[in-house]
């Protein structure tokens, strides 16, 4: 019975483009990956600042992990609230400029752990339409009645607000939407919310390292709590969530995916303080980002290819699944790897390729990419 309901529903996603089969990864090697044998140069990772295949911070990691151990052995709230991991908190809140911090091992528990727990019934919850999935279940596990508004509409926004001003309203975006690239209209989100009063969450976690002064993201003047992720910019693993006072005790007496969670380690701790030192003189490292990324659009647009994206993630209109995938492969097959996003990461008939800059690509990467993406186009009309 199960078995049939599976193939069922595997042959319908094949047939619509939109089954999953990723690549097997065997080595990884700077901004290149290795299929096997296949030397592959890589556009599809999030390593946007180049940390997480650099010698420096593996050293430091794998110091950290011989001075601690591997487990912390425990949830938080059992065994687990070590001292490191408080004061690695601590030094995050100082950092972003926020009150408190807490850790969580992944930014879709993060989302998931502050959306359902903050919010409940009676609550109205109004986010844009391009969250990232995980603050879609966030949002449906709380309880709280829920509104979207169309993508970076502050006028949609607005029209939903002025609707719902009686209940007690949030609002949740991203800073730098994950698939579409662009940024967040903070200026208008300010006077809205100055307007409104709502409280605001926003998951900043492809701008914290790679954007804003210091690496610190873009939002902080209109986020009251902030998502960031360890596992892009900052080349480790695991979340952060930035919190006004009071908002940490909440979370770690009411927030079940805390609470019933093995805490991160205290080598993690450990490597994120020393993250925090090289994201703090990263500057070099974003000016390369942002001008590579530049190069990266510019180019692209010069060549007729519709793209979108305002920064380091670079979408490439395609629009059919089926055609998004058969690009995709005929770029790995020339050594290049590039994310084929389709529904539901994004909506139906909109399928794009995703291309993620890092810090690493070279313009010669870029002109390689864009002549070879310029081949395979023709060859899948």
């Amino acid at each position: 019975m199960f078995e049939e309901r599976f193939e069922s529903r595997l042959a319908a996603r094949k047939k619509a483009g939109l089954y999953r089969n990723p690549p097997e990864i065997t080595k990884r090697q700077g901004k290149y990956i290795f299929a096997g044998s296949q030397k592959i140069l890589n556009f599809a990772s999030n390593d946007y600042l180049g940390l997480g295949a650099s010698s420096e911070l593996s050293n430091k990691v794998a110091k950290n992990f011989k001075t601690y151990g591997a487990s912390s052995s425990s949830s938080r709230l059992v065994s687990g609230n070590y001292t490191v991991i408080s004061r690695a908190e601590r030094e995050y809140a100082q950092y972003f400029g926020y009150e408190d911090a807490l850790f969580f091992p992944s930014g879709y528990q993060a989302n998931i752990g502050v959306l359902s727990t903050f919010f409940e019934k009676g609550d109205t919850i109004i986010f844009d339409k391009h969250i990232h999935a995980s603050s879609v279940k966030g949002v449906a596990l709380s309880g709280a009645r829920f509104l979207g508004y169309n993508h970076n509409s502050m006028t949609h926004l607005e029209k939903r607000l002025a609707a719902n001003h009686e209940t007690r309203a949030a609002v949740i975006t991203e800073s730098l939407f994950s698939m579409d690239g662009d940024f967040l209209d903070i200026e208008n989100l300010e006077r809205i919310k100055r307007e409104y009063g709502f409280l605001s969450i926003v998951d900043e976690a492809h701008a914290m390292g790679a954007l804003g002064q210091g690496g610190r993201g873009l939002a902080r003047s209109v986020a009251d709590i902030a998502v960031g992720t360890f596992g892009k910019a900052l080349g480790l693993f695991g979340a952060f969530v930035l919190l006004p006072n009071g908002f940490k005790e909440y979370l770690f007496n009411f927030s079940s995916p805390l609470i019933y969670s093995t805490s991160l380690p205290e080598a993690h701790a450990a490597s994120a303080i020393d993250i925090l030192e090289i994201i703090y003189r990263g500057d070099g490292l974003r000016g390369s980002l942002r001008d590579i990324s530049h190069f990266m659009k510019e180019g692209l647009k010069k060549s007729g290819i519709p793209v979108m994206g305002d920064a380091h993630i670079i979408s490439v209109e395609i629009g059919d699944e089926n055609r998004a995938v058969a690009v995709a492969g005929g770029l790995f097959e020339k050594g290049i790897f590039v994310f084929p996003a389709r529904f539901p990461t994004v909506p139906i008939n909109r399928a794009i390729l995703r291309v993620s800059m890092t810090s690493l690509h070279t313009e010669e990467d870029v002109l390689l990419f864009i002549d070879t993406l310029k081949e395979v186009l023709s060859d899948v009309e």
